[in-house]
């Protein structure tokens, strides 16, 4: 298992605080480089890594800090320099804890969390079958903690996941090994929207540590075990999965989330831009563009539509999977090239407080907005109630409810007759953008109580699709 500690720095370490971190722990430590010189481990004679350390990180996005650790920030920009701990070898720990407080001493700073030599055993190894299984602390970085022939398992004692640089490398890793990806808490931890639409599809899982059944799924609720080299549910004595009380319980504090699922589809240009869509909805729900952008988290550049499409153009034609944030909203934007253009597939995640109104109101000129200056070929909008912070708990969750559904201009064009424009709803739909080629808003129930919100959905569906 590996354990997490950040120097937040208002300076770039430099070579001699750099070097001073390594030696903090002897010189009978070696050093060497992994994944193209981006992480630096620290190993032991026989070759086993006991530190790996990330490539400093200029932030330069207010509030990443205070999102992600809970923690005060220093003024931006700041520096990020993280290191994870192989807590299997003795002594990793505190030589991880000796080099992030030995680079905050040098060049200005502070160290999450201050308790970092302390160690926290989410997992208790002699309770987990390790038939079939072999150690993987250099794997991606470091970033793998235990790696079977069915999951790479991931295990972090952070307050709040989130999609790591090193994070991300084990989910593509695991998706091209063909394999799920299982992420262990303790108790308490939190997801990051990131984190959690990465877990999508057994048999990746969100692994919680707990005192009544030893582990759960935090998003399903289902009690797990470590069985045939991965975690999976465990059936009870009347062949159901059994579901903790800690994931039933469950208050309803009056915070909403509102979720805009869309896609744009841009002919192919070289005097094409991407991100306006997105910074189209974030003006609309927050009256400011993204506070910053990146491809990871923490998120550390100023929003800058130019630099953005630059990425992408970069990686292409391989997809460019993105990240975007601002006050109470997260975004995640993946440009691909397709056969009918450039393709933005964006979901866009506002959080509202219990004394707040989601802005229901306002989706059909953000949808109208979308269609008439940004290619809109279809949004989805749900409702639901959910945290204002957007992070995700380890306990039950209500669905989202449809709140409207827009078609682009194109796609209206391109049904037969009237379909449409005369569908099975009771609500007729909004004309959006010029009357000789509108795209259309079918407005839905949009309220977070009533799940049959989804039966007008899928009926709407049905139509649209001529079933």
């Amino acid at each position: 298992m590996t354990k997490d500690v950040i120097a937040l720095t208002t300076e770039m370490p430099n070579p001699l605080s750099v070097l001073a971190g390594l030696l903090a722990g002897g010189p009978d430590q070696l050093v060497q480089a992994a994944d193209d010189g981006a992480v630096v481990q620290l190993c032991d004679e026989q070759g086993r890594p006991l530190v790996s350390v990330e490539a400093p990180l200029l932030v330069q996005v207010a509030g990443e800090a205070a999102r992600l650790l809970g923690v005060d920030e220093p003024a931006v920009p700041y520096w990020w320099t993280e290191a994870r701990a192989t807590t299997g070898v003795a002594a990793a720990e505190e030589l991880a804890a000796g080099y992030v407080s030995r680079i905050a001493s040098l060049v200005g700073g502070a160290v999450w969390p201050p308790e970092a030599a302390r160690s926290l055993d989410v997992v208790d190894s002699g309770s987990v079958n390790t038939e079939g299984v072999h150690a993987t602390s250099d794997a991606a970085g470091g970033a793998v903690d235990v790696l079977t022939d069915k999951a790479a398992v991931v295990i972090q004692d952070r307050p709040v996941i989130p999609m790591t640089a090193w994070l991300s490398t084990a989910v593509s890793a695991a998706a091209a090994a063909g394999i799920g990806l299982q992420i262990v808490t303790p108790p308490g931890a939190r997801l990051t929207p990131a984190v959690r639409a990465a877990l999508d599809g057994w048999p990746s899982r969100w692994v919680v540590r707990d005192e009544e059944c030893d582990y759960y799924d935090g998003l399903s609720g289902a009690v797990l075990a470590w069985q045939g080299g991965l975690f999976q549910p465990v059936p009870g004595e009347d062949g159901q999965t059994p579901v903790p009380e800690v994931f039933k319980d469950v208050t309803d504090t009056g915070e909403r989330q509102l979720t805009l699922q869309f896609r744009t589809v841009h002919p192919a240009d070289d005097r094409l831009v991407l991100g306006g869509a997105l910074e189209s909805v974030f003006q609309a729900l927050s009256g400011r563009p993204p506070a910053g952008w990146g491809t990871a988290e923490p998120v550390n550049l100023p929003w800058s539509l130019r630099q953005l499409t630059d990425l992408a153009y970069e990686r292409s034609p391989e997809p460019t999977l993105l990240y975007a944030v601002g006050d109470s909203l997260f975004a995640t934007m993946r440009v691909s090239r397709t056969k009918a253009g450039v393709e933005e597939d964006i979901t866009v995640i506002a959080g509202y407080g219990a004394d707040e109104q989601p802005p229901l109101d306002q989706l059909p000129a953000i949808a109208e907005t979308l269609a008439t200056r940004h290619h809109l070929q279809s949004l989805l909008a749900q409702i639901r109630k959910a945290r204002r912070d957007l992070a995700v708990p380890p306990h039950f969750e209500t669905p989202a409810v449809p709140a409207g559904f827009a078609l682009g201009a194109d796609e209206v064009r391109s049904m037969p007759g009237d379909r449409a424009r005369r569908t099975p709803l009771g609500t007729a739909p909004v004309e959006l953008g010029p009357a000789t080629r509108p795209a259309l808003y079918y407005p839905l129930a949009g309220d977070p109580s009533d799940l049959a919100g989804w039966t007008d959905f899928e009926k709407l569906m049905r139509h649209l699709k001529g079933a």
